[in-house]
C-alpha cells in the first residue's frame, strides 16, 4: 500500500514509460474484472470519469441502473513487473460508485468498507493473515489445464521431489516486487501443493492483496508452463486447499486480545470475538467456502475442520489460539478456502466478532483434543455442531441469519442466494463418473 496522490501516478507512468492501466474491481463471486485504459486517458480515470456496464458481470444482470463509474484507490497502484519493459502495464483497483456519486452497495469492496468503518466506531482495527494452498498442475498439448502432476513431494519437501520450487521462487520474488512481504513459502502436504504466506495487515488492503496474490501466482504458474488452481479439492485422494485465516484486533494501537493473566493469553475481547464466530459460524460458511467443491474438502482425516469447536492447544480445530502471545496473539480460523470472495469473506468474519463482543458471548468451553477422532456420543456429549455439509446447506443456514444478511444488504444478499442455489441445482443435474462407474455395469 502506498501513499500516493494523483501527480504522484502521473509522474510515475511518465517515467516508467507505462502505456496501459488496468482498473480491476472484483464481482460478488470474488473473480477479479478490469477495464483497460490507455495513458491518455489516465487523468480521465484518475478523475473518477471511467464509466462502465456492470449489466454483463455475474450476478449484476438484469440492473435497472447498469452504468457505473470506477474509483480508483490511489494506494493500490502498482506497474506489473511480468509485463513488457516499453509500453509497461499497470493496475489500480476500483470502487463502483452509482451515477449519482453514491457507492454502489452490491460492491464487495464497498461492504468491507462499511463494516471496517463500524469497527472504528467502536476503537478497533482487524489485523488480518491469510494462508493461501494452492496446487500446480499440467496443461495439455492445447494448453488446457489438467489435474495431472509428476510430482511426489510432500510436506516442507525440496528440489528435486519439489518440482515446484522455481516456480514458486519466481512467485515469490514477483509478489516482493509489487510490494508483497513475504514471511514464507513452502511445499504443502500432497504432491504438487504449495502454500506461501505474507504478512498481516489492515482488513482492506490484506482483501486487495489477496486478490493480486490469486493474480500473480495464476500468472507466473502460467509463465512456467503450470497451471495453478485455488480450487478446494480439485483431486479425491489427497488433501485439499484452505486459505487459514489469522484475525487479531487492535485498539489504540494496542492489540485487543492479548491477556498476561489467562492460560490461552486471551482477552476477553478475544473469547467474545471466538463466541459471535462460533454463534454465526454456519451461516458463514457460505461466504467463506462458496462453491460446491468446497464442501469437498469437509471430510474427515485431512486435516481440514469438519466439527466446531476452538482450542488453545491442538492444531486441529475449527478456531485455534496460535502459540504467539502478547502483541502476536491471534485467533487461526481454519475453514475458509480462496473461493471466498476476500472482501465479504472479512466483512462477516468482522461482523460476527464485533456481535460477540458487543452480546459479551462467551464460546463454549474449549476441546483440547481431536474432535474428529471422538465418537458421536462423545460429540453429542459435549454439544459439538458439524460445519455445513453441502453448498445447499449453507445456504440455508445463511438465510436464517439476520446479522449475516445484515452485512451483505438485500440486494447483494438476494444474488448470492440465487447464484449458490442455481450453482448446486446444476451440480445435482450431473451424471459423475463415480455414478457411471458403480451403477452402469449392474443396473
Amino acid at each position: 500500500m502506498h501513499d500516493y496522490t494523483r501527480e504522484d501516478i502521473l509522474r510515475i507512468v511518465e517515467e516508467e514509460d507505462v502505456a496501459f492501466i488496468r482498473l480491476q474491481f472484483t464481482d460478488i463471486f470474488g473473480t477479479m474484472k478490469n477495464m483497460a485504459v490507455t495513458v491518455s486517458q489516465l487523468e480521465k480515470a484518475l478523475d473518477n470519469r471511467c464509466m462502465f456496464d456492470v449489466s454483463s458481470l455475474e450476478g449484476l444482470s438484469g440492473e435497472e441502473e447498469s452504468d457505473m463509474y470506477l474509483h480508483p484507490d490511489l494506494s493500490t497502484f502498482e506497474i506489473f513487473p511480468w509485463r513488457p519493459q516499453q509500453g509497461k502495464v499497470a493496475r489500480l483497483i476500483c470502487d463502483v460508485y452509482r451515477t449519482d456519486g453514491t457507492p454502489y452497495e452490491v460492491d464487495p469492496r464497498y461492504v468491507l468498507k462499511k463494516t471496517i468503518a463500524e469497527a472504528k466506531k467502536m476503537g478497533y482495527t482487524m489485523n488480518v493473515g491469510p494462508e493461501c494452498e494452492f496446487f500446480l498442475f499440467h496443461t495439455d498439448d492445447d494448453g488446457i489445464p489438467t489435474t495431472v502432476t509428476h510430482e511426489k513431494g510432500g510436506y516442507f519437501d525440496v528440489g528435486p521431489l519439489d518440482l515446484g520450487e522455481n516456480a514458486r521462487r519466481d512467485m515469490v520474488l514477483t509478489l516482493e516486487e509489487m510490494g508483497f512481504e513475504i514471511t514464507s513459502s513452502h511445499h504443502e502436504i500432497a504432491p504438487a501443493q504449495h502454500e506461501i504466506d505474507f504478512r498481516y495487515d489492515e482488513a482492506l488492503v490484506t482483501a486487495d492483496n489477496l486478490m493480486t496474490f490469486k493474480m500473480v501466482v495464476k500468472t507466473i504458474a502460467k509463465r512456467h508452463g503450470l497451471h495453478a488452481t485455488f480450487m478446494p479439492k480439485p483431486k479425491i485422494e489427497t488433501y485439499g486447499s484452505g486459505m487459514h485465516i489469522n484475525i487479531s484486533l487492535s485498539r489504540d494501537g494496542v492489540n485487543a486480545f492479548q491477556s498476561e493473566d489467562d492460560p490461552n493469553g486471551l482477552s476477553r475481547e478475544g473469547y467474545y470475538f471466538i463466541g459471535g464466530l462460533m454463534k454465526h459460524m454456519k451461516a458463514i460458511t457460505c461466504i467463506t467456502n462458496p462453491t460446491v467443491n468446497s464442501y469437498k474438502r469437509f471430510v474427515p482425516g485431512y486435516e481440514a475442520p469438519v466439527y466446531m469447536g476452538w482450542s488453545g492447544k491442538t492444531r486441529g480445530p475449527l478456531i485455534r489460539v496460535p502459540s504467539g502471545r502478547g502483541e502476536n496473539t491471534r485467533i487461526e480460523l481454519r475453514s475458509p478456502d480462496s473461493t471466498a470472495n476476500p472482501y465479504l469473506a472479512l466483512a462477516v468474519l468482522l461482523k460476527a466478532g464485533l456481535d460477540g463482543i458487543r452480546g459479551q458471548i462467551m464460546p463454549p468451553d474449549s476441546i483440547d483434543e481431536n474432535i474428529q477422532k471422538m465418537t458421536r456420543q462423545q460429540r453429542d456429549a459435549l454439544h459439538v455442531e458439524e460445519l455445513p455439509r453441502t453448498l445447499k446447506d449453507a445456504v440455508e443456514e445463511l438465510q436464517k441469519d439476520e446479522l449475516v444478511l445484515g452485512v451483505l444488504g438485500k440486494e447483494l444478499a438476494d444474488k448470492i442466494i440465487k447464484g449458490h442455489k442455481k450453482e448446486y441445482h446444476d451440480y445435482c443435474m450431473q451424471v459423475t463418473d463415480w455414478e457411471i462407474a458403480n451403477y452402469l455395469y449392474k443396473l
